[in-house]
């Protein structure tokens, strides 16, 4: 994980899909709890669409939707940097 920390760092507990995870990372507790809240409900998603899918096969689909918002939410913020610099 990119925020995880060598020095200070901070552990959490989250439940995802079920199980607990001890997160470590040099974010607050509650970002990393909103990044497993993030993961869990994702992970739910996939599970009620198809729940005869492996936990396996859960978590790679919903990395893959998550990857598919994060490209999404990355094209828009250049669109919008294009538009602020035509307009300056």
């Amino acid at each position: 994980m990119r925020f995880v920390a060598e020095t200070t760092s901070t552990v959490v507990k989250v439940r995802i899909g079920g199980e607990e995870y001890s997160i470590r990372g040099n974010a607050s507790e509650q970002y990393i709890r909103e990044l497993g809240r993030i993961v869990d409900e994702k992970i739910k998603e996939v599970q009620q669409n198809s729940p005869n899918l492996t936990r396996h096969q859960m978590a790679i689909l919903a990395a893959i939707n998550l990857a598919d918002e994060l490209l999404k939410v990355r094209a828009e913020y250049q669109e919008l940097l294009k538009i602020m610099e035509e307009v300056n």
